[in-house]
């Protein structure tokens, strides 16, 4: 019998190196559109007017194609441009390796996020900010601070600043580096101001 085993950092680093090249525009536009439009009707996958599906055929036919489109597709390194894929059984030890639940924040704002199954009483951890889109520098604190007040959100997923002392935050320069900073600043900064200085970013 053979040992379980699943994909370090390394290994998935030498397996990504020696993978099948892929252009990033062939695998946003082409590779996974297809590969997702061809599972939809394999597993015969629809919804109705409910975001969230709530009949269990539906949810363990939604789970089977996502493993199948994993294991189809594979994982893709923008960095290499290129792809690699991994067995159904090393799928599997990675899942049953990931934590079970993660502690995110500090202090009184520290959150505990577990999996919930189907309608669980048990509310979920809720993120609120303006997730990677672009914000001014004059508004973004006053942003940050009205998701960081609202007693529902648990969490901040931040933005991204256009500008940074008024100068572009061009992408693979050092003004880039320095905008990543300001915006931890920012919301860090808006978090103290909403009386919420360990909320997990």
């Amino acid at each position: 019998m053979t040992a379980k085993r699943y994909v370090d950092i390394y290994e998935a680093y030498d397996r990504f190196y020696e993978g099948e090249r892929v252009r990033e525009d062939q695998w946003d536009y082409s590779i996974v559109p297809t590969n997702a439009s061809l599972m939809k009707e394999k597993y015969d996958i629809s919804f109705g007017p409910d975001i969230i599906p709530t009949d269990e055929d539906l949810s363990e036919r939604l789970f089977l194609a996502g493993v199948d489109m994993l294991l189809t597709t594979g994982f893709y390194n923008p960095d290499l441009g290129r792809v690699m894929h991994i067995t159904e059984e090393e799928l599997f030890e990675g899942l049953k390796m990931a934590p079970k639940k993660l502690s995110l924040g500090s202090g009184k704002d520290r959150v505990k996020c577990k999996a919930r199954r189907g309608n669980a009483r048990r509310k979920p951890i809720i993120q609120g900010g303006p997730t990677g889109a672009p914000v001014s520098e004059d508004i973004f604190v006053p942003m940050i601070k009205s998701y960081a007040q609202e007693p529902v959100v648990d969490t901040i997923v931040s933005g991204v600043l256009n500008t940074v002392n008024n100068h572009p935050a061009t992408t693979n320069t050092p003004w880039e580096i320095r905008a990543t900073m300001a915006e931890i600043r920012f919301v860090r900064e808006a978090c103290l101001m909403s009386q919420r200085p360990g909320m997990c970013i």
